[in-house]
């Protein structure tokens, strides 16, 4: 278990809202979901994304794009486009100034726009993340990425076009795998691109020290680790141990471990019923007290008191 499937692990869609839209130029989206993370690909055509006061991100046919958070965006022809249609929460399609005469479902299931031959055709599939683990996530990508089509598995973006459309048995859960699986493609080639500001966790990943580090410490976070244990594990001495993982991952091993341990606790307390002194023997805290402590350090406030304001 690495960093990487850490955390994509917990991030999973359930009941996520698909979009396919077909139109001609000039043609513009204004894609206003509140999504914490979200998809989006031309399947046919190319375009623009613009966010907030970033700059405009090229988008080619194929390409994927990640975006991060909740903020809206606009996919367009041209940077200068006014968009035709917005999308709200649950996939609820407005027509703006420009749309089409008859912009509803009629085109299939999920689908809106023109004409079923039109220049564009434009997918976006969408996450309703909630959890620590998956805020993690969520810290390490940029507000936009963007993947060319070639670094993206080729069969897993085919796909899309044959299921959005349908409406059958077990459909939804269909889609939310599908999406699940282009995330993961994507974010892999994303990370590996020379030119991707990555977290210090991953580039940790492929030092012969650090990596190893890391991946002991998240196959089993409840072990009672100790930085001389590390250090024996990895064939090294302390001092070299602590320089290495510091300089990659940006923090001292017991730092770090702390933080994933908080987090864990964080969704065990948010996810399930049990006892704060389950959860904190789950995660490598003696007692319910050695948590408290911790998590108050960390969060500022008592573990009770988190899940409290997650009921909330």
């Amino acid at each position: 278990m690495d960093v990487l499937d850490d955390l994509l692990a917990c991030t999973r869609a359930r009941g996520g809202v698909f979009n396919l839209t077909i139109l001609d130029r000039p043609w513009g989206l204004d894609i206003r979901d509140q999504a914490q993370l979200a998809l989006a690909t031309l399947v046919r055509g190319s375009g623009w994304i613009i966010r907030g006061e970033l700059d405009p991100v090229r988008l080619q046919e194929r390409d994927v794009a990640v975006l991060a958070g909740p903020e809206p965006y606009v996919v367009v022809d041209d940077p200068d486009t006014k968009p035709q249609l917005r999308i709200h929460p649950g996939g609820v399609c407005e027509a703006l100034p420009g749309a089409p005469v008859d912009y509803s479902a009629r085109l299939g299931v999920r689908t809106h726009g023109g004409r079923p031959e039109g220049e564009v055709m434009a997918v976006s599939g969408t996450y309703q993340l909630e959890g620590d683990v998956s805020r993690r996530l969520l810290a390490a990508l940029p507000p936009v990425l963007v993947v060319p089509a070639g670094d993206v598995a080729g069969p897993v973006m085919d796909m899309v076009l044959g299921e959005i459309q349908r409406d059958e048995p077990g459909q939804q859960s269909v889609l939310d795998r599908w999406l699940d699986l282009a995330l993961i493609v994507t974010l892999r080639a994303w990370f590996a691109r020379p030119e991707s500001h990555v977290p210090g966790w991953y580039r940790a990943q492929s030092d012969p020290v650090a990596g190893l580090a890391l991946r002991l410490l998240h196959e089993d976070p409840a072990y009672r680790w100790s930085v001389a244990e590390l250090a024996d594990r990895t064939g090294v001495s302390r001092a070299s141990l602590a320089r290495r993982f510091a300089a990659l991952v940006g923090e001292a091993p017991m730092a770090y471990l702390t933080g994933w341990r908080i987090t864990l606790a964080a969704d065990l307390l948010r996810e399930t019923n049990d006892t704060v002194e389950s959860i904190a023997r789950r995660v490598g805290y003696a007692n319910a007290f050695a948590l408290s402590v911790a998590f108050k350090r960390v969060r500022g406030l008592s573990p009770t008191a988190h899940r409290r304001s997650t009921a909330a």
